[in-house]
């Protein structure tokens, strides 16, 4: 397999609850085959419990809080956040890009049918195609892809009761709740409805393995399967406990992977892109903060980490780092109650069976947790034999050394990524808005080349221009991509529309004999796209 293909299936808000994962209640048989003929990683994590700060660590390669994307989210703003610098895009180095253009650049073609959330605009540059009709399908015949596929059915928001697809197909007497969360039929509802769910997603995954199939694309295609975070429960979902980071994934690679292997390394959602750039033998540039896990040059981990920061309305900061057996929290503000007011989550029915519960006095035994107040400084669990994480070790003095040793790798992480969660989200913002202005990347240059312009001035050069002719791009906002596009005729639109195919710009670009049109624009991540450039250039032979 020279050169794979890629097929990456994206699940939301999914713990490993999959009949392959030992799970008895799940309807999961497409899963459980794309298992049964790939490798289970039990030991994978997201880098947050939490959609965007997690996607936008997949996407860039780097921790959401080296970028500034910890905060979720940045994108929106309501009558209820006064005060804060929503909304924003977050504004990384300039060296930071989408891993796909590493990808595309290396001849790949890049889909995402369709979710992105990355806390920054998509650019235009990171994808051949993103929409809901994005398909490798639509690609050059011979050329590789990599595409993404986002079922949605199982986020969070699926469990409240108006969002049920008619009678529950899952018992509720059947299921288990976690410890912590009440047994009541609400709460049991809930979680039949996300099983109900699973089965839907599965349905969805069913249908792309079929696709690849029929296209004789299977032997020849990797194929992923992962969760953004874990699932949409209370004490899931928003932190670092293991129902909200701990996330199911599968790896198929035909020839390569023993068909249904299981692996115990640990692995982190941000080592993906790495892991497909090694594969694909495209440019794995040394800032990118993931390593890969499969192929040469897959490098073992002794840690994952994970972060908590605001979530819509409240304020927080939570860090976490985890081997294969132990974990520790650390809280550096546990005068917060662990369940701030945020509407969004109290939309959720056992959101809302919780606090019920504690105004009536009748929380029993680990239902009372999340209402725990002070919370500890830290939180240290035994996950092999605490694995809801319901006895706290942290000042037990027989766990002293492995406390002070995740102490220690916890303070070097965030150390070597440089967590912008010491400095406050508005400052930062500032840092990058100055004024409160987004900066707008700048126009992008052109110079042309042939026999009679060696490339002293940019712009359009006087006619004549003969073949053989260049034009190169560049743009002045560091660390800005290109995308460009070449139309031959009389057609002088600026080509913006969504049936646009635009082309990454990585070298000159040769110019055909003819009228041809050469369209650009630039873009920074964090910063407003450019205006586009539109040059008429005539090439005679």
């Amino acid at each position: 397999m020279d050169r794979p293909n890629f097929l990456w299936i994206s699940l939301e808000d999914t713990s490993p609850r999959f009949g392959c994962y030992g799970d008895q209640i799940a309807r999961t048989p497409n899963i459980d085959r794309l298992a049964a003929g790939g490798c289970i990683y039990p030991n994978a994590f997201s880098v947050a419990g939490v959609c965007a700060p997690s996607r936008a660590a997949i996407i860039t390669g780097m921790y959401p809080t080296s970028i500034g994307a910890h905060h979720m989210r940045t994108s929106t703003s309501n009558d209820n956040t006064d005060g804060m610098p929503t909304p924003y895009e977050c504004c990384p180095p300039p060296h930071v890009k989408c891993f796909t253009e590493y990808l595309r650049a290396a001849g790949y073609f890049c889909t995402n049918n369709a979710k992105t959330d990355y806390q920054f605009v998509p650019p235009r540059t990171a994808w051949d195609e993103l929409s809901h009709e994005a398909h490798w399908r639509h690609r050059d015949p011979d050329q590789p892809f990599f595409a993404v596929f986002n079922p949605t059915v199982t986020h969070e928001s699926g469990m409240w009761p108006e969002k049920r697809h008619g009678n529950l197909r899952t018992d509720p007497d059947q299921v288990e709740l976690p410890p912590y969360l009440p047994d009541t039929r609400a709460c049991r509802e809930a979680l039949a409805q996300h099983y109900d769910n699973l089965e839907m997603a599965d349905a969805r995954v069913g249908a792309l393995l079929d696709e690849l199939e029929a296209d004789g694309l299977a032997q020849n295609t990797i194929v992923f399967l992962w969760s953004d975070h874990g699932e949409g429960f209370p004490r899931g979902k928003r932190w670092p406990y293991d129902a909200g980071i701990r996330i199911p994934l599968i790896v198929r690679w035909p020839g390569t992977l023993s068909p249904g292997s299981d692996d115990p390394h640990l692995i982190s959602l941000i080592d993906l892109g790495p892991t497909l750039l090694s594969l694909a033998g495209a440019v794995c540039p040394t800032h990118l903060q993931g390593r890969p896990f499969l192929g040469e040059q897959s490098k073992p981990r002794d840690y994952v980490f994970a972060t908590r920061d605001r979530h819509d309305e409240a304020y927080d900061r939570v860090r976490a780092v985890r081997d294969r057996r132990y974990k520790l929290i650390r809280h550096y503000e546990p005068q917060r109650p662990y369940l701030p007011w945020n509407p969004y989550r109290n939309r959720h029915p056992v959101t809302q069976e919780l606090w019920r519960r504690s105004a009536a006095g009748t929380l029993q035994g680990a239902e009372q947790l999340l209402f725990d107040w002070p919370r500890p400084p830290e939180e240290l669990y035994d996950t092999h034999v605490d694995p809801f994480e319901m006895v706290n070790l942290a000042d037990d003095p027989g766990f002293g050394r492995i406390r002070s040793r995740l102490q220690g790798a916890l303070d070097e992480w965030m150390g070597k990524v440089g967590d912008l969660g010491e400095m406050a989200e508005n400052e930062m913002v500032n840092n990058w808005y100055p004024n409160g202005v987004q900066p707008t990347t700048a126009v992008p240059l052109i110079t042309v080349y042939d026999a009679s312009h060696p490339g002293l001035i940019s712009g359009v050069p006087a006619p004549p221009l003969r073949s053989p002719a260049l034009a190169q791009l560049q743009c002045g906002t560091q660390g800005a991509s290109i995308a460009y596009t070449l139309d031959h005729g009389d057609d002088d639109d600026t080509g913006d529309g969504e049936e646009t195919r635009w082309r990454l710009y990585t070298e000159p670009i040769r110019l055909p004999v003819g009228r041809v049109y050469v369209r650009a624009r630039a873009i920074r991540i964090g910063y407003r796209e450019s205006e586009p450039l539109t040059v008429r250039l005539e090439v005679s032979g």
